[in-house]
């Protein structure tokens, strides 16, 4: 029976394919489902023989080891050369919708603390 490798929801395309070409190069059978058409169900990548699963998983956990590593490098030398996104590098390039975003955190806040300002009164 099939087992489910990766969840394919979030999961950016270089990743997808950097595992596909992992399963190929280390020989081990796999198909893919797509999404559904509402989006409800989300594609997978599924490992065609139970056997393979473990050695998927091995593999899988090294490749993630790896990635991780190699975006903290990234974002630690972004951060030193003075590139790295922060708060007020967004609300420049984006100030429309940096601001509607603070605007629905302060509504739903507010939101939140009816309940407790109607019930004190």
């Amino acid at each position: 029976m099939a087992k489910l490798l990766l969840n394919l929801r979030n999961v950016p395309d270089d990743e997808a394919d950097d595992v596909r070409e992992l399963l190929d190069e280390n020989g081990i059978a796999w198909y893919e489902t797509k999404p559904g058409p509402w989006r409800i169900s989300v594609g997978g990548i599924w490992i065609s023989e139970d056997a393979a699963i473990v050695e998927a998983k091995r593999l899988m956990a090294e490749y993630q080891q790896a990635r991780g590593e190699r975006a903290r490098a990234e974002y630690a030398a972004a951060v030193r050369d003075g590139t790295a996104e922060t708060f007020l590098s967004q609300l420049r390039a984006e100030p429309l919708r940096v601001v509607l975003t603070v605007v629905a955190i302060i509504l739903l806040l507010g939101l939140v603390a009816l309940p407790v300002l109607l019930l004190r009164g």
